[in-house]
């Protein structure tokens, strides 16, 4: 990399990074060179900051997100004796229930904290409210650990502490790492970090690439929407392989024995043997296993009966089993590439609504949000160009490239739909630690050096996302309205926006009637499967795993036909109750846009004979309308 030095010339090139380094005058030193006492005094100061914002104000021990509410059902009903291969959700859609795609691998620790605490003598909610503390915070612990690991592999001591901060801002701006969040997102991340962390291992140790493939095994469990990652990084892995040949081969053979042992492993944990012949998209199945484990056991016979071959015949017999891997995976599961990145319903669109956050491209997000866009794409793009600029300086070439391809796939990706930017977001940590590890030896070396201070500021900034999302609400709403905690925690976490009729309070009504079917808006509908009995034809956002299209259909097709039509749908679906919220966004909507529909004529108070008011509303909460049987 060149930076422009004002004292000794047009430019520094890498070997004057060398050179500085020897002449720098700060390096950590006592016990926070080591590093478990850095790591808990990061993680001590990162997890106080989070209660310190999170606890004063806390009206609730679980998530903002549908994600959140779902695991705590899906605990509570593991809790209470649904059996371990059991995913399904018997409250959620049509009669039969919904299969959720949240994995038990995730369910079991916070099951396990939630049984502790209960032994204690806590009473169930209590318990509940404590697990739903505590893993968030460990799970941030880790990941804050994993970003540390994997910077001191890339640059040192100076990197590790880098990476540490950058990994402690992050946690520290992104809800997904505060109490209540229990979404599988945050492990996802941490999962991933760590597996570029042991990929890039300076030793290429077979201990570190076989725990990279259990981890790599691990993130394809926990969510299939992964796969684009994994399948990069064993392809890097593969590549190495077939470049440095049985130099590499104990590494390689390691993965992909790790990545076939543990992923067949997590198919014989999580998943019935009744339920070896189903192919699920949206979940762990065979499907998934018989493509990852051939995979896994053919790198791990080709660097053993092939290391030998020449560099060419290597590479070609690496093309030649991810060709037959892509032409398998078309042939087994063409439909689910394609529902990858499958767009929301077009109903949606036609009734003016934006698509559910996480599913976003990034058009509809900077139609939608600017001033947050940069919070979710500048840095995995700025960390992109600087593993272009160290591979071309020829630095760290290797570490760069793998790093690099898996930048590249998530930030790709993450213009197709916004979660995997989280994904990218975490994997930057690790190159511009580096970055700014050997910016801070410069400036250190030469405190003189204007520029060297500058870039050094300048790279440290970039490479925060909540920066970016300062600058762009700054510069569209000015800076008030970023000074809060729900704007800044908004840098990595994209969340719905929040609504009314919610909550315990806005359920409270159908709290006290006998648990029938009801129709209800999706954004109320995780809320009434937690504070209820009740059952709800849909939930807002992606479920993972699951198949809303038939309750979210009828739910659309209810609120906008005419008065006739619309007490059919519900009689059809077996509703007994019709929950209306007057200000939900997607009801407003409707009504708008379908001025003959039911939704339009509840909102003017025209309440069909065969609906009776079961009592009024009060203000924000939802008004229930019991549907007079046929």
């Amino acid at each position: 990399m060149r930076l422009p030095d004002a004292t000794r010339g047009p430019i520094v090139t890498r070997s004057t990074f060398a050179a500085l380094a020897a002449r720098a005058t700060v390096t950590p030193s006592g016990p926070f060179a080591r590093f478990l006492p850095a790591l808990a005094a990061y993680a001590s100061l990162t997890i106080a900051g989070i209660l310190l914002l999170a606890l004063p104000g806390a009206g609730d021990h679980v998530g903002p997100l549908s994600g959140d509410t779902l695991r705590l059902l899906q605990l509570r009903d593991l809790l209470a004796g649904q059996g371990w291969f059991d995913l399904t959700q018997y409250r959620l859609g049509p009669e039969g229930g919904t299969i959720i795609g949240l994995s038990r691998l995730v369910d079991l620790p916070i099951a396990g904290l939630i049984r502790l605490f209960a032994v204690f003598g806590q009473p169930p909610l209590a318990a509940e409210a404590l697990a739903l503390t505590v893993w968030p915070l460990t799970i941030a612990t880790l990941f804050i650990a994993a970003a540390g690991f994997g910077g001191r592999q890339l640059a040192g001591m100076i990197g590790m502490h880098v990476a540490f901060g950058l990994a402690s801002l992050y946690a520290f701006t992104s809800l997904r790492f505060y109490p209540g969040a229990i979404d599988q997102a945050s492990v996802q991340m941490l999962v991933l970090l760590a597996l570029a962390g042991l990929l890039i291992e300076r030793r290429r140790s077979a201990a570190a690439h076989g725990m990279a493939g259990v981890l790599a095994a691990l993130l394809l469990a926990i969510g299939p929407e992964t796969a684009p990652l994994v399948a990069a990084a064993s392809l890097g892995v593969a590549l190495q392989w077939a470049w440095h040949g049985q130099a590499f081969g104990r590494a390689a053979r390691a993965f992909g024995l790790g990545l076939a042992l543990a992923v067949t492993a997590a198919l014989v944990a999580t998943v019935p043997p009744a339920g070896y012949g189903q192919l699920r998209c949206g979940g762990f199945s065979l499907g998934l296993v018989a493509l990852v484990a051939p995979g896994g056991a053919g790198l791990f016979l080709a660097t053993r009966l092939a290391g030998s071959l020449s560099r060419s015949l290597r590479l070609q017999l690496v093309g030649a089993l991810g060709l037959a891997l892509a032409a398998a995976a078309l042939l087994l599961a063409p439909h689910c590439l394609a529902g990858l990145f499958s767009s929301p319903d077009p109903l949606l669109g036609d009734l003016g609504l934006a698509e559910p956050v996480e599913t976003r491209s990034i058009l509809a997000q900077i139609r939608l949000a600017p001033e947050v866009a940069g919070g979710f794409y500048a840095v995995g793009l700025f960390a992109i160009a600087v593993c272009v600029f160290r591979i071309r300086d020829r630095q760290q070439v290797e570490a760069h490239l793998l790093l690099g391809a898996l930048i590249l796939a998530g930030w790709l990706l993450s213009l197709l739909q916004l979660r995997y930017a989280s994904f990218a977001n975490v994997l930057s940590i690790l190159p511009l630690s580096f970055l700014i590890a050997d910016l801070r030896r410069l400036s250190q070396a030469e405190p003189e050096n204007i520029n060297a201070g500058f870039a050094y500021t300048i790279a440290a900034l970039a490479a925060v996302p909540v920066v970016w999302v300062f600058l762009g609400t700054v510069s569209q709403k000015g800076i008030g309205r970023f000074i809060t905690v729900s704007a800044m925690t908004r840098a990595t976490a994209p969340l719905p926006p929040a609504g009314a009729c919610r909550g315990a309070s806005g359920t409270a009504l159908l709290a006290r009637l006998p648990s029938r079917m009801v129709a209800a808006p999706p954004e109320s509908g995780a809320d009434i499967l937690r504070f209820t009995r009740h059952r709800v034809l849909a939930v807002a956002g992606p479920v993972p795993g699951a198949d809303q299209a038939d309750g979210r259909q009828t739910l659309l097709q209810i609120g906008l036909s005419p008065e006739r039509q619309a007490l059919d749908l519900l009689r059809g679906a077996n509703v007994a109750l019709l929950a209306f919220c007057p200000t939900d966004e997607e009801t407003v909507a409707i009504a708008r846009t379908h001025p003959d529909g039911l939704y339009a004529g509840l909102l003017k108070g025209n309440v069909p004979d065969d609906l009776r008011l079961v009592a009024p509303p009060k203000p924000g909460d939802l008004a229930i309308y019991a549907v007079r049987p046929r």
